[in-house]
């Protein structure tokens, strides 16, 4: 596998962290670099451990893994999408969730890493310098986080409400489309 490979592989790993860090930019009030690094940090760093830890599994686990990853993804998703649409439709809740602490952001990073896991274990086939391979994919994971956060708190700073309920309404999305790929009944 070459260097151009590995991007193209990193790019397509990351869009799931981009697509949520985008919804975590929509829950943010204020935004500062601080938030920003904290959260691609998280995502950029599941995304660089999940396909080492999947690269040593190889063989071992990879037929268990890969009958359940969509499901788990689906749950993560699914759980934290309707609560971020729960929330927004309460009515005392006058401010957006903008929590960064570990358990919200180890949930969100653990769910869009879990497909990290299986590349990994697919690395593990192949000829890929995997040194190379989870520096590029945390690199770009983290870039595009970063820019992602942006684009969503413009675009939730307009909006609010409706906002936090698209990017419930996005994340559920997500799991489910990742489910009916697996599960086959979509292309």
């Amino acid at each position: 596998m070459g260097i151009l490979e590995i991007i193209f592989t990193s790019i397509g790993l990351a869009m799931d962290a981009f697509a949520v860090s985008i919804c975590k930019g929509l829950t943010l009030r204020k935004i500062n670099l601080k938030k920003i690094i904290i959260i691609s940090f998280y995502f950029g760093f599941f995304q660089t451990i999940m396909p080492l830890i999947g690269y040593v599994l190889g063989y071992k686990l990879k037929d268990f893994i890969m009958s359940i990853d969509h499901w788990i993804v689906f749950i993560l998703l699914g759980f934290i999408g309707l609560n971020m649409i729960l929330e927004s439709l309460k009515p005392e809740n006058n401010k957006l969730n903008d929590k960064t602490d570990f358990k919200t952001m180890f949930i969100l990073a653990i769910a869009t890493s879990i497909d990290a896991l299986a590349v990994g274990i697919t690395f593990a086939f192949l000829e890929v310098n995997i040194f190379l391979a989870i520096l590029l994919i945390g690199l770009i994971t983290f870039l595009l986080c970063a820019l992602g956060v942006k684009i969503g708190h413009i675009f939730g700073h307009k909006y609010e409400k409706k906002a936090q309920i698209s990017g419930g309404v996005i994340l559920i999305l997500i799991g489910l489309k990742i489910l009916l790929e697996h599960l086959e009944i979509i292309f």
